[in-house]
């Protein structure tokens, strides 16, 4: 039977640390452009909208001469 020692146990979460800290920042990585591109998909999407909105809403002035 071994024991486990203090040392053991700090090297093992460090390692744990480590892989998480990897992973992290792994996913960070990723999800930056995927929101900068959601965002840009989100403006132009309100943009199209509000501009068939209004010209749905257009009023028309007819002027004649008399």
């Amino acid at each position: 039977m071994t024991t486990v020692t203090r040392d053991d146990i700090e090297a093992k979460l460090v390692e744990i640390q480590d892989a998480l800290t990897e992973q992290a920042e792994g996913a960070r990585s990723r999800a930056v452009p995927v929101g900068i591109a959601a965002l840009v998909l989100l403006v132009l999407l309100a943009y199209v909208l509000g501009r068939r909105k209004g010209k749905k809403q257009t009023t028309i002035v007819e002027i004649r001469r008399v």
